[in-house]
Order: structure tokens, then C-alpha cells, then sequence
């Protein structure tokens, strides 16, 4: 949300983990597709890619697998890894996605996501 639905703004990440840290937490993990990591196309626009890498490098972001078959991109359902990392390490869930589907999944995921979902906001560069 950091780049306004116009572009995937990398430094939104960045901003989000930062706030975090600051704040003692340091068992941080970041989903990202990995089609993220490849170049750019017109209209699907990223920012600072290279915070990407950075974060990775940090082993506070993972990229989620994708793969090309026949000139088409398949990927995984990334909200999955997402869900089941945070339930499994008893954590919180970062994110504006309300999960509905994932609730209706798994009975335990449901009560997880009710009560360890939290939802953020941008002012700017302020998270």
C-alpha cells in the first residue's frame, strides 16, 4: 500500500520491518512472489528492488516459488506460507488481506487470523 496501488514500493517493506525492529521484535519474516525479484515490466511497476535483495540477504525476507510453463507464470498462493508461518511460530500476521478463504480452510486458522491479524496503514513514509 506504500506505493499507492500505482506501483510495488520495495521501500514500503523496508518502512514496515524497520517499524518493527525498532520496537524490539527481531523474528521478522517477509513474504514476497518471487516474480518480484525479475525485471520490471511497464505495467507492473517496482521501486528500490534491491531492498528485496537486501532484506534476503538478512534472512528477513522470503521469496515464494514461481515458475514458467508454456510463456506462463504459475505461482503459488503465497497467503498459505503466510498463514501457516505465523500459526506454527505463534506470531502475528502483518497485512491488509482478511483471509476469508484460508479462515473457511482450516478451523484453527480461523481463530488465529480473528485474533492475530494486523492491519496496517501508510501516511507517506510514516508506517
Amino acid at each position: 500500500s506504500h506505493g499507492n496501488k500505482e506501483v510495488f514500493s520495495c521501500r514500503g517493506i523496508l518502512l514496515a520491518v524497520q517499524w518493527f525492529w525498532d520496537r524490539g521484535h527481531k523474528d521478522i519474516t517477509v513474504f514476497v512472489p518471487s516474480w518480484r525479484k525479475e525485471q520490471p515490466r511497464p505495467d507492473v511497476l517496482i521501486t528500490d528492488q534491491y531492498i528485496l535483495r537486501d532484506l534476503e540477504k538478512k534472512k528477513i525476507l522470503v521469496f515464494t516459488p514461481s515458475r514458467r510453463v508454456g510463456g506462463k507464470r504459475i505461482v503459488c498462493y503465497d497467503d498459505r506460507f503466510i498463514v501457516k508461518l505465523a500459526h506454527e511460530s505463534d506470531g502475528i500476521v502483518v497485512s491488509n488481506d482478511t483471509y476469508r478463504d484460508l479462515q473457511n480452510e482450516r478451523p484453527e486458522w480461523k481463530k488465529f487470523i480473528e485474533e492475530r491479524l494486523l492491519m496496517y496503514s501508510f501516511v507517506n513514509d510514516k508506517y
